[in-house]
């Protein structure tokens, strides 16, 4: 699968890292039901945009680059992405560029122009067929950038004739820098042949990007398909707007994570279907970061009452599209959640499985803590599977555990003196107690069984 990594000039919105944690959470479900997934993300390192910022910053193009990708790497990470698994960058890749130019010229499909190559749309037959769109309907309905060495309106850039102060390199139509389309192209195929399985992208890149690069490689190939599925997830909005640098609304990732976990934003992300159109705002965030609280709460409190008997987390489990999954017990909750994500990625479906599984894994703790032997074998096995099923939607609760066993301890440390005080008819300093963990988001519950605690308040 092949995704359309980000233009390098900026920080990412919440908007462009939604639909970069999608791709990673699809590629994640596939290894897990038992696919071999090569998984290619591109990287644009030159771009008018990267040389406007460049000039604003008052630093080389590379340094905008490097200055950004690092940004976007240090992002993603923080809302649990894993690297693709191949990234190449279009200035690493020129050579191939211009190659594949020269050879659509030599076939007829392009032109070169005062130093600019265009590729002709009229020349390429099935131009329109993944918008939907005719020449006609795109030329009536598109802004239209005018040049004079172009024959169409809608023929566009393959290369541009170098300008002073801009990057450039050499060709046989002289110095310039490849087009933005080409580059998707060149490095899909170089990487995973034509005819590769899954394309994705957000759908602002159906037209022109998607549709150009069909047009250039298929033109290239003298064959189709270039891609056999395409996914193209739905953009965030903002006041009935789509998310966008250029319209100037929208909300930085880093800036979101500097105040809420990566996981509650990743929960938010990923809990719609990757078609829908979410609208951001901080409600909806704080909506999910209390959901995911309920995952996490269960998670402590299991690894607290269970100690060494805790299950540890696979690290990349599977569940081959061969193997069958019982229908019944706590694996009737993962046959649950592959139901859902085999139905084009139903991830509420997933989500609200794994709430299920929470629910009856409350249920067995407070048997459990009861010294209900069978509830205990039982409240491990749900453990085991509620991480298997998280683990397939990207969190991990295991990078947690040594700060939950200390929360654990000092909370437990609290119970103690607040016990003592009681004992003692020191009431109003048990009720201090209890009412500074209420403040530190520890609620109390006094059961015959003992005190329990949660978090969550």
């Amino acid at each position: 699968m092949y995704y359309c990594g980000p233009t390098v000039y900026n920080y990412i919105h919440i908007g462009n890292a939604r639909t970069t944690l999608w791709f990673d959470f699809i590629r994640r479900y596939l290894t897990y039901r038992g696919y071999d997934v090569t998984y290619v993300m591109n990287y644009t390192d030159v771009d008018d945009k990267i040389i406007e910022r460049a000039n604003l910053e008052k630093i080389p193009p590379d340094a905008v680059s490097k200055k950004y990708t690092a940004a976007f790497e240090r992002d993603m990470a923080g809302l649990g992405a894993r690297p693709a698994d191949i990234l190449p960058r279009a200035t690493d890749h020129i050579p191939d560029m211009i190659d594949t130019i020269a050879s659509l010229i030599e076939k007829g499909f392009a032109y070169e122009a005062d130093g600019n190559v265009w590729f002709a749309v009229e020349s390429f037959e099935g131009y329109g067929k993944l918008s939907g769109r005719t020449l006609e309907d795109m030329r009536a309905g598109e802004r239209i950038e005018p040049h004079a060495g172009k024959r169409h309106p809608l023929d566009f850039s393959l290369w541009k004739a170098a300008k002073e102060g801009e990057p450039s390199w050499e060709s046989p139509w002289g110095p310039g820098r490849p087009g933005w389309h080409i580059e998707c192209s060149v490095m899909s195929t170089k990487y995973l042949d034509m005819g590769f399985d899954i394309h994705g992208g957000a759908t602002d890149l159906i037209f022109p990007h998607h549709e150009n690069e069909i047009a250039q490689a298929e033109a290239f190939a003298g064959q189709e398909p270039f891609v056999r599925h395409w996914l193209h997830a739905g953009l965030v909005q903002m006041e009935d707007e789509k998310m966008s640098k250029s319209l100037g609304n929208f909300v930085l990732a880093k800036d979101i994570l500097e105040r809420q976990s990566g996981e509650s934003v990743r929960y938010w992300a990923l809990a719609g279907s990757y078609r829908a159109q979410p609208s951001f705002s901080e409600e909806s965030l704080r909506d999910a970061e209390q959901a995911y609280e309920r995952w996490k709460t269960f998670y402590d409190a299991a690894a607290h009452l269970l100690g060494q008997e805790m299950p540890e987390v696979e690290s990349e489990p599977r569940r081959p599209m061969t193997e069958p999954i019982a229908s019944e017990g706590p694996e009737s909750f993962v046959a649950r959640l592959v139901d859902a994500l085999d139905d084009d990625f139903n991830s509420a479906g997933a989500f609200a499985a794994v709430h299920e599984i929470v629910k009856e894994g409350n249920r067995l703790l407070e048997a459990a803590q009861r010294n209900e032997d069978a509830a205990r074998k039982d409240l491990i096995e749900h453990v085991r599977v509620f991480l298997e099923m998280t683990n397939v939607l990207g969190f991990s609760f295991a990078a947690e555990a040594a700060d939950s066993e200390l929360v654990a301890g000092l909370v437990e440390y609290l119970i103690d003196l607040r016990e003592q005080a009681r004992k003692e008819k020191a009431f109003d300093r048990a009720d201090a107690i209890r009412a500074r963990l209420l403040e530190l988001g520890i609620a109390l519950e006094d059961t015959p069984a003992g005190t329990r605690w949660r978090l969550g308040g």
